[in-house]
């Protein structure tokens, strides 16, 4: 099982940070336009990473 797309996972300015590395990096192979589309969740009530969720899911349908 996998998830859609590219997954990241980590703490909010280390995230934000690689994805304008990884823009800047782009921009400078030649490309004058990116457009990039995330999907972002956040929890306060509890720690859960993708891991845990995949788990879940497994546990569920077995």
């Amino acid at each position: 099982m996998h998830a859609y797309g590219t997954n990241v996972e980590g703490e909010w300015d280390e995230v934000f940070a690689i994805v304008k590395i990884c823009h800047q990096a782009v921009h400078e192979m030649g490309a004058p336009r990116i457009s990039t589309s995330m999907r972002i969740g956040t929890r306060t009530d509890r720690e859960q990473t993708m891991e845990d969720k995949i788990k879940s899911v497994e546990v569920k349908l077995s």
